[in-house]
């Protein structure tokens, strides 16, 4: 394990050997890959506070996660190392090829209990409850213990199911809902031309970015000044990271549009055997339609696309339209886990009855 700062991988050599890594993760993370990772490190790192992580194995990059040390924890004077998310980064897991899970995480946790002396945890955000990486931590954790906790945990809505697109709509909305969804869809076609759009491959990128931008900063967003249009930084990293996942294959588009004008559209990155909705929007003009909804059920035929077997919705828990039409849950948690010699640890143990109101309970 080597850590590096994060201008050494945006070059294009680095950018291949990443991309690999990514077609051969053991679990997919399209917030970490190059496309995401790297316009995200640009637009809000400037003074390049945050590193990389990486482990090779045969010569080849087997391992990445990015890595920040910060002073301050939740607002609380107390020095960590954590990976490295921002507030349009729906997933802190890192990116390891399959087969290598274990070795990562030994990797890891050896790098950081030899760090620095400063840091008294490693903490890790926005990583999912199951799946190939969290039982290979735990295995690691069994093997070597050390204090370890989960502070926090959520769920949020995802779709994971072998019913096809129309039987899970039907199961999800009572007939009283699917009849006025019915409605509103032949209401908004007697105002104009409706059509259903969806891209798959590179064609109108640039068009389709300018007009997502524009439809989500005429909204409640743009209002509170947190549309991707409304800061340079993050309208920079929406439109790098369009035209990157577009270009790797990774981007589904689906818009509605009236005469040809969006008022609904909607960004999923497609990572086999996943896929993750990325961003939506929708016109407040045409709310009585629902186009939010109606645009979701277009959404649904994620269900019957080849090679996915589950779509993250990236929305918060209990989200008011989105948890009531993807029936599944994800548990999304926050670990911390101790560091370094058996002072550190003790003093991490002694923070986390302090932060959780019990005893570091390990990772399960």
């Amino acid at each position: 394990m080597r850590e590096r700062g994060w201008r050494e991988f945006d070059r294009r050599d680095r950018i291949g050997a990443w991309d690999a890594l990514a077609e051969w993760a053991s679990e997919p993370n399209p917030f970490y890959e190059s496309w995401y990772l790297l316009p995200s490190l640009r637009a809000l790192d400037p003074r390049e506070n945050v590193t990389i992580l990486a482990m090779e194995a045969d010569g080849q990059l087997a391992g990445l996660m990015p890595l920040v040390r910060s002073k301050s924890y939740y607002g609380h004077p107390v020095p960590h190392l954590s990976n490295w998310v921002h507030s349009n980064a729906f997933l802190g897991q890192p990116l390891v090829a399959r087969g290598l899970e274990r070795e990562f995480w030994r990797a890891l946790l050896a790098w950081c209990d030899r760090s620095t002396r400063t840091p008294l945890f490693l903490h890790l955000a926005h990583v999912p409850a199951q799946g190939r990486l969290h039982d290979a931590l735990s295995a690691v954790m069994r093997e070597d213990p050390r204090p370890a906790a989960t502070v926090f945990q959520e769920e949020r809505a995802m779709l994971s199911s072998s019913a096809g697109a129309e039987a899970y709509f039907e199961q999800s909305l009572s007939a009283k809902k699917r009849k006025e969804l019915r409605r509103q869809q032949r209401r908004l076609g007697e105002e104009g031309g409706y059509t259903v759009e969806r891209i798959t491959d590179y064609s109108m990128v640039a068009e389709w970015t300018r007009e997502f931008l524009e439809l989500e900063a005429r909204g409640w967003k743009g209002e509170a000044g947190s549309a991707m249009q409304s800061d340079p930084a993050t309208r920079s990293l929406f439109q790098h990271a369009i035209a990157g996942s577009a270009a790797r294959g990774r981007l589904e588009r689906i818009a509605l549009r009236l005469d040809g004008r969006p008022i609904a559209m909607l960004a999923n990155f497609v990572t086999q055997p996943g896929a993750y909705s990325y961003k939506t929007a929708f016109d407040e003009d045409f709310a009585r339609f629902s186009p939010g909804v109606l645009l979701q059920r277009e959404n649904l035929a994620l269900l019957e696309r080849d090679g996915i077997e589950w779509a993250d919705s990236c929305a918060a828990q209990d989200h008011p339209m989105i948890d009531h039409f993807w029936r599944e849950r994800r548990v999304i948690q926050r670990r911390s886990i101790g560091i370094g010699g058996r002072l550190r640890r003790a003093a991490f143990s002694a923070l986390i009855r302090m932060e959780t109101g019990h005893g570091a309970r390990g990772i399960q």
